[in-house]
């Protein structure tokens, strides 16, 4: 976790003491269902509540320090809770192993997180849905291969985000009910120490689902779809970064980041505006693809259990959790405040002499009789002039100066195929079926 790519909320999830009270609750909960089954007096259950009730704060440093001898977390825990609560607290963590109590707890924060990612989403897919309705018939030139091709709206491009972030949040709906799943089954997942309605108690209180099947731990397979989600997430936010990226290029400037006044671009050159939110968001969805892989390789694991997947998750689960909830909100804010430049746009796609309308051409003389190939040839030699003068010569009049063409197309009918309106007449259709 870097301090200057997270936001508290995020964090705050993954403090110790956060985790630590995650592990109190599902103690004490545990031990609430253990009384009712007559398993332990339920005066050992209303002993953790009463002291938890009163004791507001954990001491992190003292169960620390109790870890540094046992070299165990759970044991240090549990050992701090019943320096405190006394006697009592010997009847807690009946039957249970300390992965129904790490993989329960990881549960709670992966669900936290996934809480706070979606809100983020929300704010994003707002903005982009208030920016793509404002640029709804903005025309802008689409590109293919970085190359001019046809006529498309700025707000077809915003549109087309929000499309694809949608897709990221049902998905990352999907993948928090996936991930959210309690286990209390006991050493090796047979509840041979353990009733399962403990664990049906716990995940009740907990927000969660009951495991099926969980040896002694959580199967990952969930964790790994909940952090490849966290990862087509980040590569759907490169993706837009990088559109505004070219965008903002010199020789483009169609659309470009804020620059705030008393903004420096460069230590060197007092002109540079230089598009640093976009490339770092670039470079902060290159980390969060990066926890991918090895949730991937976390899936594996021997038999019953091992815990190769113990230090993976220590790192990946609050890093991938916070880099992508800072990216969100970053992302959100340079769409918010973008500028957008539709005189520029509109320079860009009248630069190359008409060129962007030559499909146009070409079905019209393979409507007027003119073999598709031939009609190929003659609309592509005249465009490769146009190209090589670098948009100087008009393919509109070396279309009507071509003897070949006009002998399949008048004047007045190629003239109305370089009708921009033409290329934007679905533009309600496709923000129908985006927006609703």
């Amino acid at each position: 976790m870097v301090p200057r790519y997270s936001r508290p909320a995020m964090t705050a999830i993954w403090t110790p003491e956060n985790r630590f009270r995650i592990w109190f609750e599902i103690e004490a909960h545990a031990t609430d269902a253990l009384a009712e089954l007559g398993v332990v007096p339920k005066e050992a259950a209303a002993a953790l509540w009463a002291w938890w009730n009163t004791n507001p704060r954990i001491d992190v440093a003292a169960i620390d320090a109790i870890e540094a001898v046992t070299k165990h977390d759970v044991i240090a825990f549990l050992t701090w809770v019943a320096d405190n609560v006394g006697d009592q607290a010997r009847f807690m963590h009946q039957g249970m192993t300390s992965s129904d109590v790490l993989d329960t707890a990881l549960a709670v924060q992966l669900a936290q997180a996934a809480d706070l990612l979606l809100a983020d989403l929300d704010a994003l897919l707002e903005v982009l849905k208030r920016r793509a309705i404002e640029h709804k018939m903005t025309p802008t030139i689409g590109r293919s291969h970085g190359i001019h091709a046809e006529p498309v709206t700025f707000g077809l491009k915003l549109a087309q985000a929000y499309a694809e972030f949608d897709r990221c949040r049902t998905r990352l709906i999907a993948a928090r009910a996936d991930i959210a799943t309690c286990a209390i089954s006991g050493a090796v997942g047979t509840f041979a120490n353990i009733d399962p309605s403990v664990e049906e108690h716990v995940a009740a209180k907990l927000g969660l689902s009951v495991e099926p099947v969980s040896t002694q731990v959580i199967p990952r397979d969930r964790h790994a779809m909940f952090f490849a989600t966290l990862g087509v997430i980040a590569s759907s936010i490169e993706r837009l970064a990088t559109e505004v990226r070219h965008l903002q290029r010199t020789e483009v400037l169609e659309a470009e980041e804020y620059f705030s006044p008393g903004q420096k671009g460069s230590s060197a050159m007092p002109h540079k505006r230089n598009p640093v939110l976009t490339e770092n968001l670039t470079g902060l969805a290159r980390m969060v693809r990066g926890y991918v892989t090895p949730a991937l390789e976390n899936v594996a694991l021997w038999h019953e259990r091992d815990i190769s997947h113990s230090s993976v998750e220590r790192y990946i689960g609050p890093d991938a959790t916070i880099t992508l909830d800072f990216a969100l909100a970053r992302l959100t804010g340079v769409i918010d405040k973008l500028l957008v430049y539709p005189e520029r746009m509109e320079k860009n796609l009248n630069k190359m002499g008409g060129l962007v309308h030559s499909q146009r051409v070409l079905l019209a003389l393979t409507q007027a009789g003119v073999s598709r190939e031939d009609s190929y040839a003659q609309v592509q030699r005249n465009a490769m002039k146009v190209w090589e003068s670098d948009g100087q010569l008009s393919l509109l009049d070396l279309l009507k100066a071509d003897p070949e063409v006009t002998a399949a197309l008048s004047p007045a009918q190629l003239e109305e195929k370089f009708d921009l309106g033409y290329h934007l007449k679905h533009v309600d259709t496709i923000f129908a079926r985006v927006f609703g």
